[in-house]
């Protein structure tokens, strides 16, 4: 079953919603940072990503940064740009992009759900990434980046969904990058407690995107159940802030591979190398977009090249069976000598919301010599390689819409 449970969100009075929403702090660097947060000194990046308000060349993990993250909190808080509801809530939360929506609903889940595989994972997390938001978490004592979760669908959940966004919304605006947030609120007891029931026929959350978000707020809840041994389990940082949406609804872009080298290979050698498990074909009128899983565009030497895998190196494996288990199991790691591609230095991973002319760009300016377009992979596929206990190889997905930091908080006491 899955424990969901309603919390008296901090967040933004409705005026100043727009002005607060950010990007994810992870999606961006300190100085790609700074430039969106220019004229607009509500953002929530002055939070998130609290080394922009202080002087360049700042250590963005220095304790400072931590203090002036939560200085800027409470200063935000004394000012009336944040509010925070009376009594425990649901809320929920629609992101639009293209005409296409997901509706979420915004939530606790509990970090015994985390640990005894309930909420189930698909990637590892790096410990200085956890660390950075372990102490940002602990630091501003709240949950500020939601954890993004999928379930798959009931009945039940989507009705009472249906009906609770008939209601006036407490929050709509488009967002500067064509995006449209929604968001509803809902404080009826009889509406909670028919969710929390719902729910607890839910046998699995899914991690879709956050895992370093959501390592790091269990470990803070542990943090605080270490520093009170008597802790009975209700306290709010046994919890941590999730939005949580219907698996069909969820849309997963390519998650794009540029190689710096060909691993001391001309162009011809390694083609011919290519053909040995794939079949390559020339494409005349690029970019070429891979039309179905186990097939992959290719950009060398300005031409673009359609590169099917043949059917002795498919797998049935969760994971094996992978399009990036493929590419990273017959070309990265045999041909190109890219082992580990999340230390590697010869690799980059571009977001297909950048599309694939960027892929041209990164290769056609001498700072790339290889891309690869990749097939998105499947909600299903993800699913699957969670049930099985196994994890997917970095880099698997990109999440569109990325759901937007500062509209809730949770706060752990």
């Amino acid at each position: 079953m899955a424990t969901i449970r309603p919390f008296a969100g901090i967040r933004p009075a409705p005026q100043y919603a727009r002005d607060v929403a950010a990007l994810p702090y992870d999606v961006m660097n300190t100085e790609e940072a700074r430039e969106m947060v220019a004229g607009k000194p509500y953002s929530f990046l002055h939070i998130d990503r609290a080394e922009i308000d202080l002087p360049k060349g700042t250590d963005p993990y220095s304790p400072q940064v931590y203090a002036q993250a939560a200085q800027t909190f409470q200063n935000m808080r004394d000012q009336g740009i944040f509010i925070q509801d009376t009594k425990p809530c649901f809320y929920i939360y629609r992101l639009t992009m293209d005409g296409r929506a997901q509706t979420g609903l915004v939530v606790c889940t509990s970090i015994d759900e985390y640990l005894d595989g309930t909420i189930k994972k698909h990637e590892l997390t790096r410990a200085e990434k956890e660390a950075d938001r372990i102490r940002h978490v602990d630091t501003l004592n709240a949950n500020t980046g939601p954890i993004f979760l999928a379930y798959r669908g009931k009945q039940a959940i989507d009705e009472i969904l249906h009906q609770e966004t008939k209601k006036e919304s407490m929050y709509h605006f488009v967002s500067a990058d064509g995006i449209e947030h929604e968001v509803w609120l809902i404080a009826q007891e009889d509406t909670i407690a028919k969710l929390i029931a719902a729910f607890a026929d839910v046998p699995n959350l899914y991690i879709a995107d956050g895992h370093h978000r959501n390592a790091s707020a269990v470990k803070v809840g542990l943090k605080r159940r270490a520093e009170q041994p008597d802790y009975t389990g209700e306290e709010e940082f046994n919890y941590y802030l999730s939005v949580l949406f219907t698996s069909d609804e969820l849309y997963i872009l390519d998650y794009n591979r540029v190689v710096k080298d060909l691993n001391g290979l001309t162009a011809a050698e390694f083609l011919k190398k290519l053909e040995e498990k794939f079949n390559v074909t020339m494409v005349e009128n690029g970019p070429c977009a891979p039309p179905q899983r186990h097939s992959f565009g290719m950009y060398l030497d300005k031409q673009w090249y359609l590169i099917e895998a043949k059917q002795e190196i498919l797998s049935d494996d969760p994971v094996d069976g992978l399009d990036v288990s493929i590419l990273q199991n017959n070309v990265l790691t045999p041909l190109l000598n890219i082992g580990d591609p999340r230390t590697d230095a010869r690799i980059d991973f571009v977001g297909g919301i950048r599309g694939l002319l960027e892929l041209e760009k990164r290769v056609d300016s001498g700072e790339m010599q290889l891309a690869f377009a990749m097939y998105p992979t499947a909600m299903d596929e993800l699913m699957g390689v969670a049930d099985a206990g196994l994890l997917m190889p970095p880099k698997s997905t990109w999440f569109e819409p990325k759901l937007r930091s500062g509209l809730f908080i949770h706060e752990l006491s």
